[in-house]
């Protein structure tokens, strides 16, 4: 009888455990063409759900703690951060992330740090990838369930407007520090696609 039990118990284990490659493999690894829309625009650098759109003061956030010293840690190599936009990518979505400008490459820098829910400003103290693009940042951030984050460009390389730039597996968050200059065009609660959703306009 307990043998039985065993043997049931592995075999349901060893197909959850191949249902969850296929999963991985062919519904959560898919990388589907983007139409990339042309012009002045900034386009979104990852699928998923805008959680967050806020104004970037540093002199206000430079005084608070939390998440809001965290932004302004992180605002200190940009030279006019303006906005912050942040998007929580969910099991369900494409997770890889594409350039949201044409540019250059001005800086990589990969941050180790903790772990939890991707889906509030909270994860901006887990581990990251930050990505500087002429005068505009993408961060990579790790979730609860993400253990790994892929960068395919480094520094002073040159990229085009929805190129592939990075992977982050299963649950995470990206979020993009914009200009002063940028007419917002998304508002929180939107659902966003990388590479062709209009995230905003530079005036």
């Amino acid at each position: 009888m307990l043998f039985e039990l065993v043997l049931y118990a592995t075999i349901i284990l060893v197909l959850l455990f191949f249902l969850f490659l296929i999963f991985w493999k062919f519904w959560f690894l898919r990388d589907p063409d983007r139409q990339i829309p042309k012009g002045n625009n900034i386009v979104s650098p990852a699928d998923g759900k805008i959680i967050r759109i806020m104004k970037i003061d540093r002199q206000e956030l430079k005084v608070k703690k939390g998440y809001l010293g965290k932004i302004y840690t992180l605002s200190t190599d940009l030279k006019d951060p303006g906005f912050l936009v942040s998007i929580f990518m969910s099991p369900l979505n494409v997770h890889f992330q594409r350039a949201p400008i044409d540019g250059a490459i001005k800086k990589v820098k990969h941050t180790k740090g903790r772990f939890i829910a991707a889906d509030t400003l909270r994860a901006l103290n887990n581990e990251k990838n930050e990505i500087i693009i002429d005068d505009i940042k993408v961060i990579q951030i790790a979730g609860f369930l993400a253990r790994r984050i892929s960068c395919f460009i480094k520094k002073n390389e040159k990229v085009k407007k929805g190129q592939r730039i990075g992977l982050i597996n299963l649950g995470s968050q990206v979020t993009m520090l914009l200009p002063k200059n940028v007419k917002i065009s998304v508002k929180e609660g939107q659902h966003v696609k990388a590479g062709e959703t209009i995230i905003g306009e530079e005036l």
